[in-house]
């Protein structure tokens, strides 16, 4: 028998900002998927876009997979350290607030203001649009940006606030005084360690982040004030590069939280767990410089820390939880359901997608594939089938009902679509990057359509299989509401 979903320490509020955080997280997460099925068919030749509103879009569908990430991944991640620490539920809500606000001023840049410098938003392209779009919109795009950061670097503060208070430290809520030795007392568990290390990660990139967006504002108003271009593509990339990661470290809590429930198994933070995410830590936050290979005139140190830590990034986390999700499930009688099963496809979904990427890091091929529909491939993997996957079972998880067989049945169907058509989505991309296919074009070639075709009808039932999962949520969120 299924077990039930075990509520932490939530109050009404607490759980009604989770629930319209993840409302807002299903909702837009297919918006985006729309968008980007409209760029793909565009490609494909099927749908007609101007290239102005291709790349309008092409910026809408970059920023908003990357907040929409964050948005879930925070949810799950406050959802479950809630058992451990007291949080301050009215910060959530300020972040959603936030989140909505910052959302529609980057809708409005983009879709009316013509802004569509992508999500990179490079220095001093958002200045220098060559009348394509307007400073007002620009200024909009980043203020929009702004926003958002802040109310994630609130969360940031208060988990940090809340851990320090309960552990002494972050060093302590890290497991360093196990991890060396130094005390006998039990680590703390999974959900607080890897909550740590998102605090610690997500708050550098976020400040790095705003740093460089209003230095960008100040240029927009203030033309002759200059910054130096490299400068501003390392503190963006560095930026961007972290968070997007913290977003999958925030939701694998999932993993941790859900897979002994349903195993009756603890999941235990051993020492070579704490030495994982320890090593993480500090490796997530240097090697962002595999997305400059391409800039010649970066030192030649930080290409070669790019490349060889891009390849051992890979593996600490990775290795332990996939290793442990497997230890915890052989043998347990588990039940394969919704919840478990976009669990592992979400474990095989960071795992294998970090071997494109890992290619990808590599000089001698990133000098050849890195400006190809490889690189899309590559995060397209490891989000469509494993952020993602972790997010929608969390949703099952908190709305769950073992009276409901009937309905999981059309939902087990779904989900093998969605594995199905997952996989062929992104190998699509991969395979054209494979045959060079550019990246960030509007306009494809003859020779290069019948991937685009392909492509965009993977997209369709990936769509629809999500929508379902999504749907699924929606009309049994007044379970969630009304868990104890």
């Amino acid at each position: 028998m299924r077990p039930d979903p075990q509520m932490p320490s939530l109050d009404v509020a607490a759980r009604r900002t989770i629930a319209a955080n993840l409302a807002v997280t299903g909702l837009v997460l297919l918006l985006m998927m729309l968008v980007g099925l409209l760029l793909r068919l565009t490609q494909a030749g099927w749908l007609g876009l101007e290239p102005d509103l291709f790349y309008q879009f092409m910026t809408v569908h970059g920023v908003g997979m990357v907040g929409i990430a964050a948005l879930g991944g925070a949810s799950v991640m406050w959802y479950f350290l809630s058992q451990y620490v007291r949080l301050n539920s009215g910060v959530l809500a300020a972040n959603l607030v936030l989140f909505l606000i910052g959302v529609v001023m980057i809708l409005g840049a983009d879709l009316i203001g013509g802004f569509a410098a992508g999500w990179t938003f490079l220095y001093p392209l958002p200045a220098r649009s060559s009348g394509v779009w307007g400073t007002a919109a620009a200024a909009w795009h980043l203020g929009g940006l702004l926003l958002i950061g802040v109310g994630f670097l609130l969360v940031c503060l208060e988990i940090g606030r809340a851990l320090v208070s309960s552990y002494g430290g972050l060093g302590r809520s890290l497991g360093w005084p196990q991890l060396f030795g130094t005390s006998m007392a039990d680590p703390p568990p999974p959900t607080v360690v890897a909550s740590t290390m998102v605090v610690i990660v997500t708050t550098l990139a976020l400040v790095a982040g705003a740093t460089i967006i209003v230095l960008s504002l100040v240029n927009l108003m203030v033309p002759s004030f200059e910054i130096d271009p490299l400068l501003a593509k390392n503190i963006i990339y560095f930026f961007g590069h972290v968070f997007i990661n913290a977003t999958i470290y925030m939701a694998v809590i999932a993993v941790y939280e859900i897979l002994p429930r349903y195993t009756k198994r603890p999941w235990k933070s051993s020492r070579v767990f704490l030495a994982a995410w320890t090593a993480s830590t500090t490796m997530v936050l240097v090697i962002f410089p595999h997305h400059l290979l391409m800039d010649l005139v970066m030192p030649r140190w930080t290409m070669v820390l790019g490349q060889v830590l891009s390849y051992t990034n890979s593996f600490p986390v990775l290795v332990v939880t996939g290793l442990g999700a497997l230890a915890i499930v052989h043998r347990s009688g588990i039940r394969w359901d919704m919840v478990s099963g976009l669990l592992f496809l979400a474990m095989f979904g960071w795992m294998a997608g970090v071997v494109p990427a890992v290619v990808d890091a590599t000089i001698i091929v990133n000098s050849v594939m890195h400006n190809t529909l490889w690189v899309p491939g590559h995060f397209h993997f490891y989000l469509l089938l494993g952020l993602v996957p972790m997010i929608f079972a969390f949703m099952y998880y908190v709305t769950a009902d073992r009276q409901d067989a009937t309905s999981e049945d059309y939902d087990r169907w779904a989900l093998r679509v969605y594995i199905a058509a997952g996989l062929g989505f992104v190998v699509m991309f991969l395979y054209a990057g494979r045959h060079s296919v550019p990246r960030r074009w509007a306009v494809h070639l003859p020779e290069w359509v019948l991937y685009d075709q392909l492509a965009s009808i993977f997209a369709v039932l990936v769509l629809l299989a999500a929508g379902l999962f999504v749907w699924r949520f929606l009309v049994r969120v007044p379970r969630l509401l009304a868990a104890g």
